[in-house]
């Protein structure tokens, strides 16, 4: 079964420790930036499969050239056309990303990404006036303490980090000793819900800026939280594919009405293309490069082609993600998804961050896990609700192994009866969720109740 932890089928978090190695104190070790420019996601060896891309007018790279090279708007010009100059050797592009910063530009993420990307064409004056640029905007920014806000300025202080005297040092230290290892890795280890969907992107530009610059890796503080990401993001897609003017889209859990964000979408797929570009050789991203490997999802927008290009790598195996279990189950975070089959028509339930939905013939619907109806069946389970089937009598299909109570109390333990078993205990994981293995093809009478105090 590899390395995911499964039983009957179930990718669950449960097989791994509870909380995950104890939060390291925060080291009195200064955080130091030794990689010379660009050291921002371009370190040596991306940089060359780029320009190896670009030698072979790639598919990624024929999209992202005919961009640029048709002067076409593009929603973040300065990424776009640093990235371009990288990669090309383009001095016209670069000087187009220098403009920008030193002219309209205020995005901080993308301020640092030209000081970095475009280090040789500045002149000592540019260079001076694109630092200070850049620290306004990073006083502006301190006191947001959002992934993606974070993201930019750890971006900002990494690429300034020898250029200016003590700012970026701190920032970088704040960011990385406080910020990381006592705020965010403390939370995640506790199951919570530190890092939003839409903010996935972000978080792996951090953590892709942080390691190829400092040799940090930030995942060392909370391993189980990323070694279930990966899984995580992918079971959380809607299984029904989203037509675009450009490409179809996959599109993960969303709790809003009306349409998706195609931007968001076009940012999911690209963190899928971060998180296998940071670590090639984890089973769990060899899964989800079998995902990406679609071409009719690849970006090919004016937003979505630079990202596209700069994380894919067409060369990379992947494992087909057919074989990820079909039910995902994070005992840390309570979070749960099961899918039906593979098939862009399959039936999809998600409970997440206390929120219910089933997803059926397109349609994505709400459930109240307060006022439920009757169970649902799913191909490979059945799921009931904690608060009104403290006793059931189930038919169970041939592939369905499991009984999945959602709504029990969090981390209560239950006493649970199975037809033909003994009593056993059981505790609810921190959103609620009770797994319940049982013996598919017959008639089972399952019953729950709180187990007695001490």
């Amino acid at each position: 079964m590899g390395a995911f932890g499964l039983l009957l089928g179930v990718f669950s978090g449960a097989v791994l420790e509870a909380q995950g190695p104890p939060l390291p104190s925060p080291s009195e070790d200064p955080v130091a930036v030794s990689a010379d420019h660009p050291r921002l996601f371009l370190r040596p060896a991306r940089l060359r499969l780029l320009r190896r891309e670009r030698e072979r007018s790639a598919l990624r790279w024929q999209q992202f050239d005919g961009f640029l090279s048709a002067d076409a708007p593009m929603p973040e010009p300065a990424f776009a056309q640093a990235l371009y100059y990288q990669v090309s050797g383009n001095r016209e592009a670069g000087r187009n990303a220098v403009a920008w910063a030193l002219g309209p530009g205020t995005d901080l993420r993308q301020l640092a990404l030209v000081f970095d990307w475009c280090q040789d064409l500045l002149s000592d004056a540019e260079r001076r006036a694109l630092v200070t640029r850049i620290q306004q905007r990073m006083a502006q920014a301190e006191s947001d303490e959002s992934v993606s806000s974070v993201r930019s300025l750890a971006l900002a202080a990494i690429a300034l980090f020898d250029h200016v005297p003590q700012t970026p040092n701190r920032e970088l230290n704040r960011i990385v000793r406080i910020w990381w290892e006592q705020k965010m890795a403390a939370a995640l280890n506790a199951g919570k819900p530190a890092v939003p969907r839409e903010e996935a992107y972000a978080l792996w530009e951090l953590l892709h800026a942080v390691r190829d610059s400092t040799n940090l890796d930030l995942r060392e503080s909370c391993r189980k939280f990323f070694k279930e990401f990966p899984i995580e993001h992918l079971m959380s897609y809607y299984p029904a594919a989203f037509p675009g003017d450009d490409n179809d889209y996959r599109i993960g859990v969303m709790t809003q009405s009306g349409e998706p964000d195609l931007r968001q979408a076009a940012l999911s797929r690209a963190a899928d293309l971060a998180i296998v570009a940071f670590d090639t050789n984890a089973e769990e991203s060899q899964y989800l490069q079998g995902w990406l490997m679609h071409d009719h999802f690849m970006l090919r927008g004016a937003f979505g082609a630079p990202y596209e290009f700069l994380w894919a790598n067409p060369y990379q195996p992947g494992l087909s993600f057919t074989h990820v279990p079909l039910i995902y189950h994070s005992a840390a975070s309570g979070r749960l998804f099961v899918r039906s089959d593979w098939e862009d028509t399959a039936e999809w339930f998600g409970y997440f961050d206390g929120v219910a939905q089933l997803f059926r013939d397109g349609r994505r619907i709400s459930i109240n896990v307060k006022n439920p109806a009757e169970p649902l069946s799913l191909a490979n389970a059945v799921i009931s609700w904690g608060s009104a089937a403290p006793s059931l009598r189930v038919q169970f299909g041939e592939d369905q192994q499991a009984m999945i109570l959602v709504g029990l109390n969090p981390s209560r333990s239950y006493q649970v009866e199975v037809d033909d078993e003994e009593v056993f205990e059981q505790t609810a994981d921190s959103g609620g969720v009770l797994v319940i293995d049982v013996p598919p093809g017959k008639e089972i009478g399952v019953r729950v109740r709180p187990a007695p105090g001490p």
